[in-house]
């Protein structure tokens, strides 16, 4: 019989039930979303995903996914995808690895594929096709390009213009400083590592942990005067307030026979109304002092004589002044930003083709290691003013707030030591640049719409650069410092390097806080982060990179007989610097033998800066050069530059960075820097243990100290030999991996110049070294 039930089924299943719905929306993967990180203020304002960014021009294979947003502080490209060749990248605490501030642009281009159309994108323009592709030009030399093939048309279009528009600014009040600060006021926690706005941090940790002082208080020069010694000058407050100049800073220093009356009548007869302003003062008793010119014709002479007349009772010797027009010894701004651009299109712009022969002679072209010259040897001349004749010096410029920056700041460097740190360098930028009233938002262009853009605080970077590759044991700062310092002119959240003079700043910051209904109490405008919090910018690891470990202190430690003593080094000790130097080189001032130029040399004619000089006074500056070259260096005194043949050279770590073909596996100076390191990690870490020995303190104690260094590149013990890391290149910390890509340089003169090759030889001679 057979049964009515139904028979059980034998099929088992092995999968797992359903789970309900609210289990399955819970247990759904998810996709990791690509999103920015914003700073307090910083919103995006546009965004387009399936994005590629291209690593070189030959191929795709390296080429990186990801998502491209504009925000209103930068463009920002987003990827999960490890970047391919790169073995090492310093990292910015504001910036992403493909971060780019939109005050570093220069130039969009946007290009279509298939219609064969480029265009130049400004504000507020349209754009009549669909781009395949977003080139931008960056003020640092670099160029990025993204491609669109997988993206949307429309929405790539969109982020072209936004870029276009937000990198262009039509006002001030636009950059991104100020909505940082805005939203900074209003919601005081969201303060960027903890740091408060405005302050002057010593931001990288000086041995002496002095704070950069900002010369916005009548202290900061008073403590300036005493340092100094210049007894017979004061602080003015005569225009605190910007009530006489608003180009001036609310305090400056004047000489002691002035009376703020006379001040306050003089000033209508300059331009700009800006009065003489104190700079320095040479321990012989020396100033240096920088000047407008005078407009009115009329009193030009009786007010010229009066000023002269203040600063020759303010020296202890009752010295005569020194007066020297810049305006007609030194190249114009126009002139220095045509050598700067011809300078970037061959950096940058050129092919670096196999069959280039040319490019020596372009260098020399361009003529910005002329100019480099002309600063450095019109300064040197002026320093031998005040050390040799015991003069006062006064810069005259037309405005008085361009060339005097350069000058007075190269002349400060060679006479005083203390320019040399870290932060007194810091404190001669802000005296002489930032509060003397530098046009920094014309000459840098933030609003990409000045005509008056010209790169003198680069000069002025690369001038101390010079300075530095001669007397590297001189200064406590590394060029990396000097590079990151010029880089950061670029991001607009710094309030230091953002306005044309210190009243703009207040004023406009002022105008900004009404209008966003913020409280000011007693202070004079809204605080602005400072360059100088180093801080807000890089980890304390990183900001060892800022330390150059050949430089000398004025003592250095040793222990004997269980006490610590110091010990000034002789003299002596550095003879050997000048030891193989031919003796036309031994000055570093042309003479008129060296006036005649050998075929593709960058030694010109350079026309005499000292106009009425009699000969013997020429002859007695030859011959001070020529005895100070002979002698050993003294690295805590003076130092001139050589600018004689090929002791001027290309800034190679500043324009050559971002230039994937020009680097140097395993080269440049990168690898002295990091034997270098080394060498003095070894010697810190005997004086150290040397110390602990004798101290008998604890040993928690002992470890926390022998944890201490002041070198990035540290020795695991003594005596340590190790091989030099795999990251270490010519462009060193910079990865030019991620930047447009040119064709192969080998076998070039660009090749050979990388490798040392003299810049005077001509392509001949090149040839025939090898």
């Amino acid at each position: 019989m057979f049964s009515l039930k139904q028979p059980k089924p034998t099929f088992k299943s092995y999968l797992l039930p359903l789970p309900q719905a609210e289990d399955h929306i819970g247990s759904e993967p998810r996709i990791k979303k690509l999103e920015p990180v914003l700073l307090p203020g910083e919103i995006v304002v546009n965004e387009v995903n399936f994005v590629r960014k291209c690593i070189a021009t030959d191929t795709s294979q390296y080429d990186l996914w990801g998502k491209l947003v504009c925000t209103n502080f930068k463009i920002s490209f987003i990827t999960d995808d490890p970047m391919p060749l790169q073995k090492f990248h310093y990292k910015n605490l504001l910036l992403g690895e493909h971060d780019v501030p939109l005050t570093c642009i220069e130039q969009i281009v946007t290009v279509n594929d298939t219609k064969r159309k480029q265009k130049v994108l400004g504000p507020n323009q349209k754009l009549k096709f669909n781009p395949t592709e977003l080139i931008i030009y960056c003020k640092d030399f670099r160029i990025v390009r993204f491609r669109f093939d997988e993206a949307g048309p429309e929405s790539a279009k969109k982020v072209c213009l936004a870029i276009a528009h937000y990198s262009q600014p039509t006002d001030l009040q636009l950059l991104f400083a100020f909505e940082y600060v805005g939203e900074i006021y209003h919601n005081p926690a969201k303060k960027v590592n903890g740091i408060d706005p405005g302050g002057g941090g010593s931001g990288i940790g000086s041995a002496s942990g002095q704070q950069t002082p900002l010369f916005e208080t009548y202290s900061d020069w008073d403590r300036e005067i005493k340092r100094t010694g210049a007894s017979e000058w004061r602080v003015c407050s005569v225009n605190e307030g910007y009530m006489i100049s608003t180009c001036l800073p609310e305090y400056f220093v004047v000489p002691s026979s002035l009376a703020d009356q006379d001040l306050k009548l003089y000033s209508y007869s300059f331009i700009g109304r800006r009065m003489p302003l104190w700079s320095w003062n040479h321990p012989n008793g020396s100033a240096l002092v920088r000047m407008a010119n005078i407009k009115d014709v009329l009193q030009q002479r009786r007010i010229d004589q009066r000023i002269c007349n203040a600063i020759t009772r303010s020296h202890p010797l009752r010295s005569d002044v020194y007066k020297s027009d810049l305006d007609k010894c030194l190249p114009n701004i126009q002139e220095i930003q045509a050598a700067h651009i011809k300078l970037k299109q061959l950096c940058v712009n050129e092919p670096f083709e196999e069959t280039e022969e040319k490019w020596l002679s372009s260098l020399e072209n361009t003529r910005w290691l002329e100019y480099i010259r002309s600063f450095l040897k019109h300064s040197a001349e002026l320093v031998y003013m005040m050390e040799c004749k015991h003069v006062s010096v006064v810069l005259q410029e037309e405005e008085g707030r361009d060339l005097s920056c350069l000058a007075a700041s190269l002349i400060q460097v060679m006479l005083d030591p203390y320019f040399r740190t870290i932060v007194g360098f810091q404190s001669l930028i802000q005296k002489e640049w930032v509060m003397a009233g530098y046009q920094f938002l014309d000459r840098c262009n933030h609003l990409k719409r000045s005509d008056k853009e010209s790169p003198l605080f680069l000069m002025f970077l690369d001038c101390v650069w010079q300075l530095l590759e001669q007397y590297p044991a001189a200064f406590e700062f590394s060029e990396m410092y000097l590079t990151i310092l010029y880089d950061s002119a670029r991001i607009s959240l710094f309030g230091t390097f953002l306005f044309n003079c210190p009243h703009q700043r207040v004023k406009e910051s002022t105008e900004f806080a009404i209008s966003k209904n913020i409280q000011l109490g007693d202070e004079k405008g809204l605080k602005f982060p400072c360059v100088w919090d180093w801080s807000l910018q890089f980890t304390s690891r990183d900001r060892l990179l800022f330390h150059n470990p050949l430089y000398i202190g004025k003592s250095a430690p040793c222990v004997q007989n269980g006490a610590v003593k110091t010990f000034k080094r002789s003299k002596k000790n550095y003879s050997s610097t000048l030891r193989g130097v031919p003796p036309a080189l031994k000055n570093g001032i042309i003479s008129e033998q060296e006036f005649l130029p050998r075929r593709n040399s960058l030694i010109l004619k350079l026309k005499p800066d000292f106009l009425q000089q009699t000969e013997s006074q020429s002859n007695s500056m030859e011959q001070y050069f020529r005895d100070w070259f002979a002698k050993p260096v003294d690295l805590h005194g003076v130092i001139l530059p050589h600018i004689s043949g090929t002791q001027i050279k290309l800034w190679k770590l500043c324009y050559f960075r971002w230039v994937p073909e020009a680097q140097i596996n395993h080269g440049g100076f990168i690898t002295a820097f990091h034997k270098v390191s080394l060498l003095a990690d070894e010697v810190d870490m005997l004086n150290r243990n040397l110390r602990q020995y004798k101290s008998n303190s604890s040993l928690q104690g002992s470890c926390s100290e022998l944890d201490q260094s002041r070198m990035y590149f540290r020795a695991n013990s003594l005596n340590d030999t190790s091989e030099a890391p795999d990251f270490l290149s010519s462009s060193f910390p910079f990865s030019p991996v991620g930047n447009l890509c040119r064709r192969s340089i080998l076998g070039t003169p660009l090749s050979k110049f990388l490798s040392g090759a003299k810049i005077w030889l001509s392509t001949e001679t090149l040839a025939n070294e090898d």
